[in-house]
């Protein structure tokens, strides 16, 4: 059957299937190829120099991802076989969806007028397309869906203590620097910053209250940066020990 055919050889090989391999390593090198074309591009005199080139590569390159989008949307009943919409379920997965925009930054000025910059900006999705060829990358997805309501606990923790040193601070400092807090919302981003780093360019606050809420907020950043990390390792070390042997501690062949 060519459906089966054409789904062993774009699915990604886990037997000894040549022509699945074959076209596993031409993705991946072509992905390199585009990730590689983006940063000459980026380069104006040299853009001006292979513009020819690029320009034949860029047609080749999404003649290739859009057959290939096409043929694993035809293929999707075999990937889901138990599933009643497997085409849906497969359009909004997430692999999809990196595909999609992959293509997205050829299409796009056909169908609507958008700004050259954010169509150059989706070229970056086909760097994505390599999560699909690598283990690890696979792990950590896993890891995330299997630990979100913790990470989105954390998230929400630290949203919330967020608007909280942001609301105060705007009290506390507005009325000697209204320049540097205006109001909450650029305040909120102020202490977003304060959070990850030691202050935000020349804004720093200078009220006896606003200094020492200041150090608190930076000092708590320390800690919520570090949960969703203790999560994440938590969770990557689980996984690891599922594919790990228990007696021998050998890798488990999947």
């Amino acid at each position: 059957m060519a459906k089966q055919k054409i789904f062993r050889i774009i699915e990604r090989t886990k037997d000894n299937n040549k022509a699945s391999t074959i076209f596993d390593y031409f993705i991946i090198v072509l992905i390199c190829l585009n990730a590689l074309a983006i940063i000459i591009a980026s380069y104006n005199n040299l853009q001006l120099k292979y513009e020819k080139i690029l320009t034949t590569f860029e047609y080749f390159s999404i003649a290739i991802f859009t057959i290939e989008y096409i043929l694993r949307i035809w293929t999707a009943p075999l990937k889901y076989p138990n599933s009643k919409i497997p085409y849906l379920r497969f359009i909004i997965s997430l692999m999809a969806l990196v595909d999609l925009f992959a293509i997205l930054s050829f299409y796009l000025p056909f169908i609507i007028g958008i700004d050259l910059r954010f169509i150059r900006m989706l070229r970056l999705f086909r760097l994505l397309k390599l999560t699909r060829y690598n283990d690890a990358t696979e792990m950590i997805i896993r890891v995330l869906k299997k630990e979100k309501d913790k990470l989105l606990m954390t998230l929400f923790c630290t949203g919330l203590m967020i608007l909280l040193a942001s609301s105060m601070l705007f009290y506390i400092e507005n009325p000697i620097q209204p320049d540097k807090f205006p109001n909450i919302i650029d305040t909120f981003w102020w202490c977003v910053a304060c959070l990850t780093t030691a202050d935000y360019g020349d804004v720093a606050c200078i009220t006896m209250f606003g200094k020492i809420l200041s150090a608190v907020i930076a000092i708590l950043g320390l800690g919520l940066v570090a949960l969703p990390a203790g999560i994440l390792c938590s969770g990557l070390l689980d996984e690891t020990k599922k594919d790990t042997c228990p007696h021998c501690g050998g890798n488990i062949t999947k």
